[in-house]
């Protein structure tokens, strides 16, 4: 299963932000800081919905930098 969340972080820490979930989840296959409407994306990749879950409500959304996240999950991957 795939997913992309995309972040709005407090200003000036989007770089910090990215470099702790690169640390800290093994799920994310690319984690960038970005310019535009959110400052950064994560693509993550799990075996299962509550794994993406577990990532998102226990690690991402606790950074005290994350003000808010949008997560679209992917319906069928492309082969």
């Amino acid at each position: 299963m795939k997913a992309y969340i995309l972040l709005s972080t407090k200003p000036g820490t989007s770089l910090d932000v990215v470099q702790k979930i690169k640390e800290k989840v093994k799920e994310a296959i690319i984690a960038d800081a970005i310019f535009g409407r959110y400052d950064a994306i994560i693509i993550l990749e799990a075996p299962a919905l509550e794994n993406i879950n577990q990532v998102v409500y226990k690690i991402i959304e606790k950074d005290p930098n994350v003000i808010r996240t949008e997560t679209s999950i992917v319906l069928s991957p492309m082969k």
